[in-house]
């Protein structure tokens, strides 16, 4: 499976343009289902510096990506197409809503 995960409000926390408190509950939950050998997308408004601290600040709390802000490189190779919008099986967000309960 893959995962798209937002960051600020996500894996932390928003206190954005500075990374607020970590949400150890999303973390622990993004180690675990690498672990397991899903795939992890960091999908993010962030760019430049500020997307740099993000990679940054995951990598010393344990969540490593198989891509960041783009398609997994085999998902491109295979649709021989890299589009805006992120192929994930799930979205993990801060804002999402969840549709089953409207």
């Amino acid at each position: 499976m893959i995962y798209a995960v937002d960051f600020d409000g996500t894996l932390v926390e928003n206190q954005y343009p500075e990374i607020g408190e970590p949400k150890q509950n999303v973390i622990d939950f993004c180690i675990m289902r690498k672990e397991q050998g899903h795939k992890l997308i960091l999908w993010t408004c962030r760019a430049g510096e500020r997307l740099q601290e993000a990679i940054k600040w995951s990598n010393e709390h344990g969540i490593f990506y198989d891509a960041v802000n783009e398609n997994l490189p085999d998902e491109v190779e295979k649709w021989n197409n890299d589009p805006r919008k992120i192929g994930a099986d799930f979205f993990l967000d801060d804002r999402n809503i969840d549709i089953t309960k409207i």
